[in-house]
């Protein structure tokens, strides 16, 4: 069933009418060719999503949300610290992270990022994160849209770090506690992930000194792109949710 977004839409209980976007409403009508009455799936991107109809008057869609749907949300909130890495990885990063249930993710200039945000430029980018993020909750049936921050530099983002309940840091010099080892329990994780070359040593020991416990994603390295991927993914299943549909 195609899906809309309404950022728009009434929080709560159905029975609403909602415009669709200048941009979604001819995509509704032009590209899907969909026609008056078709059912479809709306979501707010704050965790609500519904059933609803359509409408055609002109140019302009509109929907009415005839009944909600159950969200399919992980019971865990996991934030991804993402060490900045060149820039056309970090749409993968956000588009993959969405996927897999991720509910901010945090861009971090660190020691070894080769790319540069600042200023500008570092809005311009947020925006279009912020837009991969909202066509990967589209795709993969999500009704919450994470959270893509302004990049932030790691002296700056170690509190934030802190004020996580279980703040995991996989680091290729570990080489003893996996995933595996830590009890589930924890509702509000943090990972942390290196950019291109790793986390410095000295970054470590102060990731560490805000509680943050170092892991291991086996015997491997990573690239930056493939260790968030599949960090997010062992926390899932470990803490969250797991399983589910394939593409």
């Amino acid at each position: 069933m195609h899906r809309f977004y309404l950022p728009d839409a009434p929080t709560g209980e159905a029975g609403f009418e909602c415009a669709l976007s200048a941009e979604e409403a001819p995509h509704a009508g032009k590209v899907l060719r969909l026609t008056p009455g078709a059912e479809v799936e709306c979501f707010d991107g704050r965790g609500h999503a519904w059933l609803c109809s359509l409408r055609f008057d002109g140019a302009r869609a509109t929907v009415c949300a005839r009944e909600p749907l159950a969200s399919n949300e992980s019971p865990i909130r996991l934030t991804l610290y993402q060490g900045l890495p060149k820039l056309d990885k970090l749409d993968l990063i956000v588009q993959k992270a969405t996927e897999l249930g991720a509910w901010r993710i945090v861009p971090v200039g660190m020691a070894r990022s080769v790319a540069r945000v600042d200023g500008r430029d570092a809005e311009r980018k947020r925006e279009r994160w912020q837009r991969i993020a909202v066509e990967a909750t589209k795709q993969c049936g999500r009704a919450l849209v994470p959270e893509v921050a302004l990049p932030v530099s790691f002296g700056k983002v170690t509190a934030d770090m802190a004020a996580r309940e279980l703040m995991l840091m996989p680091y290729e010099l570990h080489q003893g506690r996996g995933l595996n080892a830590i009890a589930p329990g924890a509702r509000d994780i943090g990972m942390l992930i290196g950019p291109e070359g790793g986390i410095a040593p000295e970054e470590a020991q102060a990731a560490q000194a805000v509680g943050a416990l170092p892991v291991t994603l086996g015997p491997r390295i990573l690239r930056t792109e493939t260790a968030a991927i599949a960090a997010l993914a062992m926390a899932m299943l470990r803490f969250g949710d797991a399983g589910g549909a394939v593409e």
